[in-house]
């Protein structure tokens, strides 16, 4: 995987996926020594470590800081009981607010995970839940709609959830309120106070490149005439006996890698980028993909057209409209990928 990269720099580094708090501060300072040995981080480099409430200890998240953690990202989901009973989490709303309180003690730099449209919730809880974290005077706030996913429990046994209207108002009231209180809604789901910004985040959501450590890890890594992508072994046990094999070189963890087709690039550009509140500059897509612009100039013309975008010779960006019906927005794009698909 070094290969790959060298000569470049790092922006950013996120420890995410499972809970990576459960790691001591020493394991967490020897990851980044290592880190620093390979590739250099620039002086600004954001360095976010993913928390649930129920990992935190006040010493614990003091030697974290000190090992180089400059960024939390805090699992709370709901500041009510009944809905974090009904989420299966683990930690209790108390948990979830000295969770914040210990975090404020080290870190000036901090994000809460939120959801809204759960089972039972009313526009009121949402409410609350937003008003709580408000007060707290974190710096980024994540709020996601629940997404019921496949295989999962609430799959098998669908619980009542609030309607269509219900979740709109809930959106409606979550984008008024935190915009009242300054928050720069930048991303679908992001929230942050000025100068707050995910550098992480929006690097991926703007399609550049980045490398996965870990079982299940995905990377994507830009060449002069390729991007490829890259899934490393889900299987922790299959992915530590690969990482040990020395002899069959750096990519011993990869399990499956592809190069994008010039669709897939066009698609995953505006998936991504199209999600981005103030949108992308025009130049950036040729920068990012290896194609002009001129390669989505029709499905361009029928965004604009149906009023989903406004755009000019420097910059693209989704309306309220297209944010609203984003995915009626990527769905344009979309067919340009699918018209492109037998010639792969």
């Amino acid at each position: 995987m070094l290969p790959h990269v060298w000569g470049r720099s790092l922006t950013s580094v996120f420890f995410g996926g499972g809970t990576p708090s459960l790691f001591s501060a020493n394991a967490i300072d020897a990851i980044l020594t290592q880190i620093r040995t390979l590739l250099p981080l620039e002086p600004s480099t954001e360095i976010t470590l993913e928390a649930n409430p129920g990992t935190f200890e006040a010493q614990k998240f003091a030697d974290f800081r000190s090992a180089g953690i400059n960024r939390l990202s805090i699992g709370i989901q709901s500041f009510n009981q009944q809905h974090l009973l009904a989420l299966g989490r683990v930690h209790n709303a108390r948990d979830a607010l000295k969770a914040v309180e210990i975090a404020q003690r080290n870190f000036d730099n901090i994000n809460l995970d939120l959801m809204y449209a759960l089972p039972g919730q009313t526009v009121e809880d949402t409410y609350q839940d937003i008003q709580i974290a408000r007060t707290l005077g974190v710096s980024h706030l994540s709020v996601y709609h629940l997404t019921i996913e496949p295989n999962t429990l609430f799959h098998r046994y669908p619980p009542t959830l609030p309607n269509d209207e219900q979740s709109d108002e809930m959106q409606n009231m979550i984008e008024d309120m935190l915009a009242e209180y300054a928050y720069h809604h930048y991303e679908t789901s992001a929230f942050s106070q000025p100068g707050k910004t995910s550098r992480h985040n929006v690097n991926y959501w703007l399609f550049g490149d980045y490398l996965g450590i870990g079982a299940g890890a995905h990377s994507k890594i830009s060449f002069e005439t390729k991007i490829i992508r890259q899934m490393r072994y889900k299987q922790p046990k299959l992915y530590l006996e690969n990482a040990q094999n020395a002899a069959a070189g750096s990519e011993a963890t990869v399990q499956t890698q592809h190069a994008l087709t010039k669709a897939d690039r066009s698609f995953e550009f505006m998936m991504n980028a199209l999600r981005l509140t103030d949108g992308f500059q025009s130049a950036l897509f040729q920068e990012r993909t290896g194609l002009p612009i001129t390669a989505i100039l029709p499905e361009l013309n029928t965004a604009e057209n149906h009023g989903l975008i406004t755009r000019n010779h420097l910059q693209i960006t989704p309306t309220t409209l297209g944010k609203r019906f984003l995915n009626d927005l990527l769905q344009i794009f979309l067919t340009e990928q699918e018209n492109s698909s037998p010639s792969r």
